[in-house]
C-alpha cells in the first residue's frame, strides 16, 4: 500500500512539474500508471489533496537535505555556503521538484489568497536564519532577499538545463555545468564579504 501511494506521488510530481497544478488532471496522472483515476481518488480524495502530498514530500526532503548540509562546520559563513551548494546538487538530482516549485510560484496566485498551509515556510525560515548568522546582520528582510536571490539563481539554472544543453552544445554545456558550482560559491563568498553595506 505504501509503495502504491509513493508511485502515485511520484507520477503526480512529474505531471505537476510538466503541466502545473491547473494543467494537470487526475486522469493525466493515472495515464502514466497501471491504475485508474478512481484508484487515485480512493487514496487521496481530490487533486488538491494529492498536490498537498506532493508539496509535503518535497518540503520534507528539502528539510532533510538542509539538516544534513549544515553539520560539517561551525563557521556560519561556511555553513551557509555548504547549504546552498547542497541545495544546488539536490535540485539537479530532483529537477522535477524544482520545476514543480517554479510552477507553483507562477501559478499560485489564485490559491495563495486562501492557502492555509505554506509548505516551504519552515525551509525558508531556516535558510533566512542561516543567512542572518552568516551576514552577521539582524535584518530579516536582507537575509531573505539574499536567500531568494540564491534560490532563484539555482532554480533558473536547473530548469533551463535542457534548453541550454541544446542551445550551447554538449561540450560548452558540460563546461558550464562544471563551472556553475564554483561560481555559486564565489557569489556567496563575495556577498557575505560585503554584509555591512546597505
Amino acid at each position: 500500500m505504501a509503495d502504491t501511494r509513493e508511485r502515485f506521488i511520484d507520477a503526480a510530481t512529474r505531471a505537476f512539474a510538466e503541466r502545473g497544478f491547473y494543467g494537470t488532471s487526475i486522469a493525466n496522472i493515472a495515464e502514466s500508471l497501471p491504475f485508474t483515476k478512481q484508484a487515485l481518488l480512493h487514496h487521496f480524495g481530490s487533486k488538491e489533496k494529492l498536490y498537498a502530498e506532493v508539496l509535503t514530500r518535497i518540503s520534507e526532503r528539502l528539510m532533510r537535505d538542509l539538516a544534513a548540509a549544515g553539520t560539517e562546520t561551525s563557521d556560519a559563513s561556511e555553513r551557509f555556503e555548504n547549504v546552498f551548494v547542497n541545495i544546488l546538487r539536490a535540485s539537479l538530482e530532483n529537477s522535477d521538484d524544482t520545476r514543480l516549485l517554479m510552477r507553483e510560484l507562477l501559478d499560485n496566485k489564485r490559491r495563495a489568497e486562501s492557502a492555509r498551509t505554506w509548505y516551504l515556510a519552515a525551509f525558508l525560515d531556516t535558510l533566512t536564519d542561516l543567512a542572518r548568522d552568516a551576514l552577521g546582520d539582524g535584518a530579516p528582510a536582507r537575509s531573505l532577499a539574499l536567500v531568494y536571490q540564491l534560490l532563484g539563481a539555482i532554480n533558473y539554472f536547473v530548469v533551463s538545463r535542457p534548453t541550454l544543453a541544446q542551445m550551447l552544445g554538449a561540450k560548452t554545456f558540460d563546461e558550464l555545468s562544471t563551472a556553475y558550482e564554483h561560481e555559486l560559491r564565489s557569489l556567496i563568498t563575495s556577498r557575505l564579504g560585503v554584509a555591512d553595506e546597505p
